[in-house]
């Protein structure tokens, strides 16, 4: 439905830390060119926790007016209240996004039944086709496989899983128990695209697309069309990349990367704070072997 290439693109921001909504859209230009067949907004790489409700629905606006259809627009309106996120869905269908992104309640830990009713009463406010996101180092909690599958074979808007539990024990579990065809699971970390892809995920919601986005494409397409070595090649050459962006927290390291790469998006918002000096010079090392910079 969203194609495999999804973008979890950062949020660009004013050095007075204010939100700018114009480089916002010209980002968004940028990462549909390059390969990115939908587009994630206020997802964890767009700082979600510092964006004002107001805020968040400016973006999912300017940018789906800012893609013109050439890419899907999904909207990250899940947090820790239930109640809320079910309003900022809602509010968001209004607006006209493709679908929306629902992250694991976050700090207050529900357990497997309640990660179930959170997601069950958020899809079955909307319309929208649902991907839930699961991280639980950010978290605090893993979405079990059977609760994964639970949603899924009873909630038919829910049609993907982005996963960076980083477990393909887990994925593989999930695909057994699904009942139906038109589930698929997304890696949430770009070093684990391949590893996913070896037992039956289907794409990446993507850090390193914001730079790369070419190469992931060519990579997974690689993979799908039998040329399974090409794609392990092309792994291979972006794998320091791929760490490197997460030498400090998310998205810490792809702001200063894309500054050096020449499209600044502005600095984050506490409480992160931009790269320091050793990061930085692990980030251009990538960059350079890449001959980005």
């Amino acid at each position: 439905m969203f194609g495999r290439l999804i973008t979890a693109m950062a949020t660009p921001f004013k050095e007075d830390y204010s939100l700018d909504v114009k480089r916002a859209c010209e980002l968004a230009e940028k990462l549909i060119a390059e390969g990115s067949d939908g587009i994630l907004v206020a997802g964890t790489t767009g700082e979600s926790p510092t964006l004002s409700h107001e805020e968040k629905l400016e973006l999912f606006k300017a940018v789906k007016d800012a893609v013109k259809g050439k890419a899907s627009v999904i909207a990250g309106t899940g947090n820790y209240n239930t109640k809320e996120s079910i309003e900022l869905t809602k509010t968001a269908e209004e607006i006209g996004v493709d679908g929306i992104l629902l992250v694991a309640p976050y700090y207050n830990k529900p357990p497997q039944d309640g990660l179930y009713n959170h997601f069950k009463s958020i899809a079955q406010a909307t319309k929208l086709p649902v991907i839930l996101y699961n991280i639980p180092s950010r978290t605090g909690v893993n979405i079990l496989p059977a609760t994964v599958i639970r949603l899924a074979n009873e909630v038919k808007n829910i049609i993907a899983i982005k996963e960076a539990s980083q477990s393909a024990d887990q994925a593989v579990e999930i695909l057994r128990g699904i009942n139906r065809d038109d589930f698929v699971i997304y890696s949430g970390d770009d070093s684990f695209t391949m590893p996913l892809l070896s037992v039956g995920g289907y794409g990446v919601i993507s850090v390193a697309s914001h730079i790369v986005g070419r190469e992931i494409k060519e990579m997974m397409d690689s993979f799908v069309s039998g040329d399974v070595n090409k794609a392990i090649q092309i792994n291979k050459r972006l794998f320091p990349l791929f760490k490197a962006l997460f030498v400090t927290t998310n998205p810490i390291p792809l702001k200063e990367a894309m500054r050096l790469i020449g499209f600044d998006i502005g600095p984050p918002r506490l409480p992160l704070v931009r790269a320091g000096e050793k990061e930085i010079n692990i980030i251009k090392e990538a960059l350079k072997q890449l001959a980005l910079i």
